[in-house]
């Protein structure tokens, strides 16, 4: 394994947080996207092959199927319920767009929960991948309806 995989897998460090390293992990997202709100799709297109990659190299190199170290899925996720948001001139859209990410992180609703079931970087990425889409899907539809 790779210092590269190990960093993009572990999001520079923040899976290496004792308690809570996927919360720790979607801050270290939000981070990023504060820098580039207006790239968010592209950072998520230009990084999804390096996260299944790096979480596979990782998972492989520890013999686990989602060592709790890996956390880019959640990067991957949270800035997919970002990219849902219809603004993100205050504050109140990062926070629920964080809230609804773990929620569905957490809660797993169907088909998240089946996604993690695929091989490898695939499995490990995907499911986060859905849960951040059911966070845009919210986003978007709350941020319709002048919800924030």
């Amino acid at each position: 394994m790779t210092r590269l995989a190990v960093w993009i897998a572990t999001w520079f460090g923040c899976g290496y947080v004792p308690k809570g390293p996927g919360t720790a992990g979607a801050v270290g997202g939000i981070v990023c996207a504060l820098l580039a709100p207006a790239y968010l799709w592209w950072m998520i297109a230009v990084m999804i092959i390096p996260s299944i990659w790096a979480a596979n190299a990782y998972a492989a190199s520890r013999g686990g199927k989602d060592p709790q170290e890996v956390v880019v899925d959640e990067v991957i996720g949270q800035w997919i319920a970002l990219a849902g948001a219809t603004h993100l001139s205050s504050a109140t859209p990062w926070i629920l767009a964080f809230a609804l990410f773990r929620l569905f992180d957490i809660y797993k609703p169907p088909p998240v929960r089946q996604l993690e079931k695929l091989p490898g970087g695939t499995g490990i990425v995907m499911d986060d991948v859905m849960a951040g889409v059911y966070g845009a899907v919210v986003m978007r539809v709350l941020g319709w309806n002048n919800l924030y």
